[in-house]
């Protein structure tokens, strides 16, 4: 099954790139309706102009309060017939006038394994910590920051010499496979919410990939 769906950016979009590629490449039973950017300059924007998708910038120092500002977005992405949307970089939280519309159909990715490093600088937070172990996390989205139930995590190693642009771009690598992974599966129907529980009807339990939980069944399920 292809579900229509709608990408959310802000700055650079390589997760939006890798979903395009999956995509492209069957690796993702998609069809990328429309993406957004709250800033003009955004790189994600004319990452899919040349893919040939629908482009809008909605500014949100345009609106005099947030709700105005989602329920724009929400607009735009009902008149484009989206029903699933991926946050691939969006730096901006959303109120209930865009999460009720969307309700259970909004999934962001972090850079860090939630809960651990909410909020901003994630990839940072984990450096100046000292971790052994960062990551990412691809989640449903409610209305707490980088709350919502994890669809499918993935781990690295972190080093002592470590800084915020080294680990990152190390995390970075592990988000480019999780993400069109984690939305694959929800188009295929195999992803349900019990709970706080995210339950991935028929996936692996042996390690198809080390450092991932789900695993990752290379390259994607069929």
């Amino acid at each position: 099954m292809t579900i229509a769906l709608g990408v959310l950016v802000s700055g650079s979009g390589s997760n939006l790139q890798a979903i395009l590629d999956r995509v492209a490449d069957g690796g993702l039973d998609a069809e990328i309706r429309i993406v957004i950017a709250n800033k003009p300059d955004a790189q994600g924007l004319e990452r899919a102009r040349k893919a040939g998708i629908a482009t809008a910038c909605v500014r949100h120092d345009e609106f005099p309060e947030r709700a105005a500002f989602d329920g724009e977005l929400v607009r735009l992405l009902r008149e484009a017939g989206v029903e699933l949307v991926a946050l691939a970089g969006f730096m901006r939280i959303l109120t209930p006038a865009f999460l009720t519309p969307f309700a259970g159909r909004v999934v962001n990715i972090h850079p860090a394994l939630l809960p651990a490093c909410p909020g901003l600088r994630a990839q940072g937070q984990q450096a100046d910590h000292g971790v052994r172990l960062a990551g990412c996390t691809v989640h449903f989205v409610d209305e707490q920051m980088d709350h919502g139930p994890v669809i499918i995590q993935a781990a690295v190693p972190a080093y002592p010499d470590d800084d915020e642009a080294s680990l990152g771009a190390r995390i970075l690598e592990m988000e480019h496979r999780i993400y069109p992974q984690a939305l694959h599966w929800i188009a295929q129907g195999r992803v349900r919410v019990e709970g706080r529980q995210v339950v991935v009807r028929d996936a692996s339990r042996t390690m198809g990939a080390l450092w991932a939980n789900p695993p990752l069944e290379p390259p994607f399920d069929s």
